[in-house]
């Protein structure tokens, strides 16, 4: 397997995984995607199925892995899912599967040591990247932004690795107090906190400003966390189809069967719908992609009108991880929609998306088929709505989720008579991290875990800085 910039146009120009792996954002700017997609058939899931149950998410997560890494020795990559999924990490099992009301499932993919969904991609990427690191003998310093859990779920899988420092940009105050409390009581020389006047797109412009440089890129071996990586996309991947596979078990257990599901997704930036995108174009039986934004809802006017129009700035809302005007996954969708045409997806991204503030694929034939090809709906909710839904859930099931999941709940209920069979929410967090707007909603704290006990009054380690890519390059270097 070989993979290619979406702004691409050089044939045979196709790098291995473990070189992307370390580059993280393309020389051209692009992002990088596989020359193809694998494709799956109806005996592979049976066996996957039957491996689930009987080795556990490891092993399917090594072989789904395998299909898009072949530079890495198996009995090597199999170890790294081992020691990435363990469920010393996760638990036991790794993404259980809670019914709820309404034939809708969620995926309990907050289970890892910081509470939050990016845990299930950032422990397999801490994994790779020191077993590439050594096997080159070389440093990386990951360079890096959050809007809320990236930071936190990055932290936590890269503190103590063998050669890696990591550099962590997020907004100042748009963090929960939970959120912050997490990235900023970490106390260790290579874990540099950064906290940026702005919102989390002028963090993400400082990284890919900094990132464009490239002899500034090369020497100091820059590397990236965020969902540029392909690494973290493929990662999660892997949960799709495990969710997949827990769900329709338990309903061929209950007389229920379901060949195929549909996943509701919690959005800002595109990247965890993106692995479900990718799944869906492998050929795993998925009927809808449920598209949810909040009030940032550059997203969802796309998939309604066909314009990308980024905005000045995102709005602060009570799903934070959300607020993001500048989705930087959506280019590889773009690049799959338009028939991986790289020239073209180059000409949008770097000539009309600046110039216009949007991309207008309304008149396109492309969009016309956007729903029937891929599978996509959107929907947008709103603080209300997310209270609203949290009350709810926790009457009708006895579960209290988090805000940005209840934005998922929310707008596939929205959608529910438009979809048949089951749908699938991927959990975001575990409501401890929002604990202000829990209490708005239900008038008591959630659950906090004993592992998260007093975190808010840990000293902090975070430096205050503006939005400055020259001076962020000398934090960089000075801390050599």
């Amino acid at each position: 397997m070989r993979y290619v910039s979406t702004r691409g146009t050089e044939p045979d120009s196709g790098l291995p995984f473990c070189d992307i792996l370390l580059d993280g954002l393309a020389p051209d700017g692009g992002l990088y995607l596989p020359e193809h997609y694998p494709s799956l058939t109806a005996e592979t899931l049976r066996r996957w199925r039957s491996l689930l149950q009987s080795d556990g998410y490891p092993a399917v997560a090594f072989e789904v892995l395998s299909l898009f890494v072949d530079d890495i020795p198996d009995a090597d990559l199999r170890a790294i899912c081992e020691r990435a999924y363990s469920t010393d990490v996760f638990g036991d099992p790794v993404v259980p599967v809670l019914p709820l009301s309404d034939d809708i499932w969620l995926a309990k993919l907050s289970e890892g040591p910081t509470a939050a969904f990016k845990d299930m991609a950032m422990q397999l990427l801490g994994q790779f990247f020191e077993y590439e690191l050594a096997r080159r003998g070389q440093t990386l310093t990951i360079l890096g932004a959050t809007s809320g859990d990236t930071g936190s779920a990055a932290e936590y899988a890269m503190r103590g690795r063998h050669g890696v420092t990591v550099f962590m940009l997020s907004p100042q105050g748009r963090m929960s107090p939970f959120q912050q409390a997490q990235m900023f009581s970490l106390d260790d020389p290579r874990i540099v906190n950064l906290a940026v006047e702005g919102v989390f797109d002028d963090c993400q412009d400082l990284v890919k400003a900094v990132m464009g440089d490239a002899a500034f890129k090369a020497a100091h071996h820059l590397g990236a966390v965020n969902s540029i990586n392909w690494a973290r996309v493929v990662a999660q991947v892997v949960y799709y189809v495990v969710s997949y596979l827990r769900v329709t078990t338990a309903l061929d257990a209950s007389g229920e069967a379901a060949s195929r599901v549909s996943f509701a997704v919690p959005t800002g930036n595109f990247g965890n719908i993106c692995a479900a995108h990718v799944a869906r174009e492998m050929g795993l039986p998925i009927d809808t992609l449920i598209l949810a934004t909040n009030e940032n809802n550059v997203l969802d006017e796309f998939f309604r009108t066909g314009v990308y129009r980024v905005r000045a700035g995102a709005e602060e809302t009570s799903s934070p991880s959300m607020d993001i005007s500048k989705a930087s996954n959506f280019e590889r969708f773009v690049y799959d929609l338009l028939g991986r045409d790289g020239a073209r997806v180059a000409d949008l991204f770097t000539r009309q998306l600046p110039e216009q503030g949007l991309i207008d694929l309304s008149g396109t034939p492309e969009f016309a088929t956007i729903r029937e090809r891929y599978g996509f709906v959107s929907g947008t909710s709103t603080h209300a709505d997310r209270l609203a839904t949290i009350r709810k859930v926790e009457a009708s099931d006895g579960v209290v989720i988090d805000p940005h999941s209840a934005d998922a709940v929310k707008v596939a209920g929205d959608l529910r008579d438009s979809i048949a069979g089951p749908i699938i929410v991927t959990e975001t967090a575990l409501p401890v991290k929002f604990s202000a707007t829990i209490v708005e909603a239900l008038g008591h704290e959630p659950e906090r875990p004993d592992a998260f006990v007093g975190i808010e009054d840990l000293p902090r380690q975070v430096t205050e800085i503006p939005a400055d890519a020259e001076l962020l390059k000398r934090i960089i270097e000075e801390h050599r």
